[in-house]
Parts: C-alpha cells; structure tokens; sequence
C-alpha cells in the first residue's frame, strides 16, 4: 500500500459525517502514545470541514483513512496545522506526510503572510515537518494567544506546562517563517532525522529529565535550548 492508493483533498460540507469517527481516533491515538491532545468536538470538527479548513483523506475504496485542520491564532498572524491522524489499518504508507503536505498547501494559499507551527511529542512528524521547512524553535516564538493555550488544558501534561510557566513542555515547538524562510538549516535537520532517529530519542530523554526536574528560570531551561542547537542546527 502506498500514497497512490489514497484520495487527499479538501473536506467539504459532506464529509461532516465522519467528524465523530475522526474524534474517538484522535482520542484513542493520544491514549496510547500516553500523551495529550487538545481534545475537539465533532462539531468543531464539522465546523472546520465547512468553512473549507481542513483536508480528509480517503482510501480508494472510499474508507476514511485520515484527517488535519487549520486554526488561526493572533489575528491571523500565526496558523497551526492540527488534529493530524491516520486511521490506524492506513498507518506506514506514507499518507501522513501526504496530508500534512496539502494541509500546509492550503495553509499558505489562506494565510500566505502567517507563520505556521506546531507541537509535537513524535518523531515521525518532526520529520515531516522539517521536510516542509519547519525548525524547532523556543515557546516564546510561538502565538501567545490565550485562547491556543487554553487548548493544551486536556493534555496529560497541561500541569507541567504550568509549572514552566508556559516557557516549555514536553512537545518540540517547531516554526515555518514564510519571510524568515530557512530552508536551508530545516533541510539540514530533516537529514539528520533520517539519517540518525536514535538522535531525536535522546534529545526528548534528556528533555524530560530536564523539564521534570528544573524550575522555568533555571539552568536546566537554558540547558534545554543549548541541546536544541547542538541536535537541530
């Protein structure tokens, strides 16, 4: 199985009726990584395939294999491509990276001056990321739109991002800067993901043990984000 045996497009007004479907698998998919989403409603969902803000993915047959959705934060300053899943029997054919790619097209076709980033706890879309020119960056770059961060209160890790006073957490914050642009060091690190993955597990040990252990202002933070431009530059 691969990508050629996938329809990714646009939701339309339609596709609404597997808006739920869609919710109890990004529910059961954060459940077993042992991680957090910020958890939506299929109305939300729903909401999102009718104002043409998001892209559905189907299986030739016309089973419904995944999904990915635009939010707006900062009065449209800042986009986040969220929600990405893959129905787990389409799971290692690529298909993730192929929605990701055409929620990022549509991205920039609505937002072309907005910078796009994201949160992620897992390998597989740090590396897709980097391959659309995303690099991981410091919260502080992120949106600091309330509202986004309201977001994260039903994530399993919502009280360590507290204790950080929102400066970190366990996701990698990653950014695309369409004026900024650099290609180049993004290329870079998406190599070095595929080349050596085994760099991305220590980088999120030595992550945890820091973040666990060290208050916001202290020498673990600024040790953090000296291993951020040791492993990702």
């Amino acid at each position: 199985m691969n990508t050629n045996d996938f329809i990714v497009q646009v939701a339309l007004p339609e596709h609404r009726v597997f808006a739920e479907q869609i919710c109890e698998e990004m529910a059961e998919s954060a459940k077993a990584r042992g991680t957090g989403i910020a958890k939506r409603s299929p109305e939300y969902v729903a909401g999102k395939m009718i104002d043409g803000k998001a892209v559905i993915a189907f299986h030739k047959d016309g089973t419904w294999a995944g999904f990915c959705y635009i939010e707006t934060w900062s009065h449209g300053q800042f986009v986040a491509n969220s929600g990405l899943i893959v129905s787990p029997q389409f799971r290692k054919a690529g298909l993730a990276h192929a929605i990701k790619e055409k929620i990022f097209e549509l991205s920039r076709q609505k937002y072309p001056k907005a910078k796009i980033f994201g949160l992620t706890t897992g390998l597989a879309v740090m590396k897709i990321n980097s391959d659309l020119g995303y690099e991981p960056v410091t919260y502080s770059e992120l949106t600091q739109d309330e509202e986004f961060w309201k977001g994260c209160q039903s994530c399993v890790n919502f009280d360590i991002l507290k204790m950080k006073e929102r400066k970190n957490c366990m996701c990698t914050a990653m950014l695309y800067d369409p004026v900024v642009q650099k290609h180049d060091a993004a290329k870079k690190f998406a190599e070095e993901l595929h080349k050596n993955p085994s760099l991305y597990e220590r980088f999120m040990s030595i992550k945890q043990k820091l973040i666990v252990k060290s208050k916001p202002q202290s020498k673990g933070l600024k040790s953090l984000f000296l291993l951020l431009t040791i492993f990702f530059k």
